[in-house]
Order: structure tokens, then sequence, then C-alpha cells
């Protein structure tokens, strides 16, 4: 039995909390768990349409709001339904792209409305959502055009964002706004000691669901659907990998009966590849429990957790909680970063992020690699990674470690992978990616 749709009006009120979650500073995928599940996948589909499109929306809601309401979700349900009530406009005189959320601008409004009073908090507000929302029918134009040169507007990312990567990459700054704009392919990496590519071809075949192969075990389907409902997903026979994700743990060469170590390991998706590539003794490291849950998750469907993986919870940079003494053939930093690589997958990123929290992370980042370059044996490599298209997570923070460490010796590696699009040649495109591989002197 179907579990019936929730009316719009409590979609948008829930897509709204969680919205107004990120506008404070929590993940969109953290304050969507904390939805009732009735109503989370409708909320979902609301709040990432609307987090790839919020530098209209914030813009119409300066436009047309003269004092921001003091309540989170009332402002976020603004401007909600103003971007929902522009693309359902627009989509009347245009084909919208697929997933586009459309609705009668009458039954938009009405339900706007209607939202407001599903909660104590939002229920005096009637009066402002409707007035709002009828006011930009009416001034439709001139609003449009008063917000039209707002960088916010004009790229959907954050002013100092865009500012930043005008800097970095004076010639490709607009593709990498556009590229972090669109949607990006759902690509799988097959599980080698499970399975053949061909396997998951033919079984994807016999479904009818159409998919292309890539590098070295990569499968990019043609439509994203749940990845639960793909064949071979309770065998473990593949797991979701970006492209560019799916080149680090190649470039360590990991051979049969080496000690390896992943750093900041969660989700898993690089731990898992380490095993699939060959027999190793592996120490799986997270900061968080809750992540390194999900990493034993993972191995466990992958049938990759056995005696020879140990998982461990605790900080990279406290090496005397969890090291034992015996040096490391090879270490996988996988260093936090902002994520600015990553924005067409995550797209409340551009929204969580601040200027300020750029050196922050390199200055984590700086900490982490200098007590990691410490349990790399003689000849051992250590590869520096993060999903960051900023200089200061990438080249400058390679170059400022191999100044810091005599020994360290840097070999060759992709460097800075910007984002890319999939296209005839390269079927998958990719997310953005740095690699930085050293190995210790001897």
């Amino acid at each position: 039995m179907n579990t019936p749709a929730p009316a719009l009006s409590h979609s948008l009120l829930a897509a709204a909390s969680a919205i107004a979650g990120v506008e404070s500073g929590q993940s969109l995928t953290e304050a969507l768990a904390a939805l009732p599940s009735a109503v989370r996948p409708s909320a979902q589909a609301l709040s990432f349409f609307a987090m790839r499109n919020w530098g209209l929306a914030m813009g119409l809601r300066h436009t047309l709001v003269e004092r921001e309401p003091p309540n989170a979700t009332l402002n976020a349900l603004v401007g909600l339904s103003l971007l929902l009530l522009e693309t359902s406009i627009r989509a009347a005189e245009k084909v919208p792209e697929p997933g586009t959320p459309v609705y009668a601008a009458h039954t938009l409004v009405d339900q706007a409305v209607q939202a407001t009073q599903l909660q104590r908090s939002t229920a005096s507000f009637k009066g402002l959502v409707n007035a709002v929302l009828r006011r930009f029918q009416r001034e439709r134009a001139a609003v449009l055009a008063d917000t039209a040169d707002a960088p916010e507007v004009r790229f959907n990312h954050s002013r100092w964002w865009v500012d930043a990567l005008c800097k970095a990459y004076p010639e490709q700054w607009e593709r990498l706004l556009d590229a972090a704009n669109s949607h990006p392919p759902l690509t799988l990496r097959v599980n080698i000691r499970a399975t053949t590519r061909e396997a998951v071809l033919e079984a994807f075949a016999q479904e009818q669901i159409r998919a292309k192969p890539f590098g070295e075990a990569g499968i990019v389907l043609d439509v994203p659907r749940p990845v639960t409902t793909l064949p071979g997903y309770a065998q473990g026979w593949w797991s979701v990998q970006d492209a560019g994700a799916q080149l680090a743990a190649p470039l360590l060469e990991v051979r049969d009966g080496m000690r390896v170590l992943d750093a900041c390991a969660a989700p898993g998706g690089k731990t898992a590849h380490l095993l699939e590539l060959a027999d190793i003794e592996l120490t799986a490291l997270d900061v968080d429990p809750v992540r390194m849950k999900r990493v034993e998750q993972n191995l466990e469907r992958l049938k990759l957790l056995t005696p020879k993986v140990r998982l461990v919870a605790e900080s990279a940079t406290r090496a005397h909680l969890w090291w034992d003494g015996k040096p490391f053939d090879a270490v996988l930093a996988d260093l936090p970063c902002t994520a600015s690589g990553i924005v067409s997958r995550h797209p409340d990123i551009r929204w969580l992020r601040r200027e300020s929290d750029v050196q922050q992370t390199a200055k984590l980042q700086r900490e982490i690699l200098d007590a990691l370059w410490s349990v790399v044996a003689p000849g051992g490599k250590l590869l520096m990674a993060t999903c960051s298209i900023f200089p200061q997570e990438g080249e400058m923070q390679a170059e400022l470690f191999a100044k810091r460490h005599a020994q360290a010796q840097r070999l060759p590696a992709p460097g800075q992978l910007l984002p890319s699009r999939p296209d005839a040649r390269h079927p998958a495109g990719h997310d953005g990616f740095f690699y930085a591989l050293f190995t210790r002197r001897t």
C-alpha cells in the first residue's frame, strides 16, 4: 500500500524548515534527517531544488521584504515560495528542465499561505506571505530587473566565492560556476573482488538501465535513480563514487601484504577501493564515531570487512592514541576541506561556507598532514587528497608541506582537477579534486 503524498503546504513548510537549518549553518543532510519520514522525500526534492537556485530566492526576498522576519522558517518559506512562483511562471514561457517543480500560481500562493498555519510560530505571518507573493505577481518584471545584477543572483554563489574563483582562475571561473550549477551524473565503481564490470552492465541491461563504462572499474548511468533499486546493491557489487574520487586509491599502488592507513576515511568509498585493489592490512581512521559506523556498514555490504581491517574513531592528529608504532607503507590523507569541488552534488555547500572557512580548514589540513607524515615508513607514500578547488586547500598546501619536510619527495599525481561536465570523451565528467603524492626518502 502506497503512502499518500503530503499536501503541498506541508511539504513547503518542511522544506522551509530544512532550508532555515542551512541558513543557520546546518548541512542540508542533517536538516532533512530531522524531519518526519512522511514528509521527508517531498521536502528533500523541494529543498535541493531551492539550494541549486537560492541566489535568486535571496535576491527576490531581499527586494520584496523590507524587514526580515524574526522567524527563520518563515523567512525561508518566503524565499522558497518566491523561487517556486518565479519558476512556475517561467515554465509557462519556456519548457523547464526535467525535475523542476512547477505549480499553478494560484495554487502555490494558496498553499504557501496555508503552510504558515501549520505551526504556531508562523501562524501570525499569513498576511505577510500572501502580500509578498501577490506583489511579486504584479511587479515581477521590475523586481527581476532590480535583482539581476547581484552576483548571488547571476552566478548562484556567495559573492566571496565568486571573487575567490575569479582570483584563482581568471580564465575559467565562469565555467567552474556553471559546472557547480549543473546536475551531476550517478557514477559507480565496481567491486572487482565481488564481480566484473561486464557482469554489472549485463545485469543493468536486463533491467533496461542504460549505462556506460569509464576508467578502470567505473560505470555512469544515463539517468540517475535511487541506488538501492539498482541490481547488485545488496550483493555489494558496486559503490557510488565520483570519477575523480576513483583516482585516489590506485595512486598509492598498494600491493598484497602492505600496511595501509586511510585517514579521515568516512564514508568509506576510498577505504573500500583500497581493499578491493589488494590484500592489505588496513587501518581506517575518522574523528566522528557516527561517520565511522557508516564506514563499517559500507564495508559489510561490500563484504570487505575482515580481521585485517581496523576501524578507529579518533583524530588523525592524536597519533599517540591510535598508532601502534609500526610505520605504514601507504597513507591516504583524505583531508577535510570546504568541499568546494563537489557543490553540484551538495548544493547547500555554497551557502554554508564562509570566506574564513578556507583558512581554517587549511590550518587543520597542515596539522593532519604533519601528524600523518610521522607514521609513513621510509620509502612509503603519502597521498594528499581533497575535494576542493581553492588553491589554499590544494597546491599551496602541498608546496608548503614539501618545504616543511625535507624528506618528502613529490611524485607524479593529477594535481588540481577542476570540475567537468560529462562529454563524448569523458562520459562521467568528474567533481573537483586535488591530489599530491609524496614518498619518504630513505
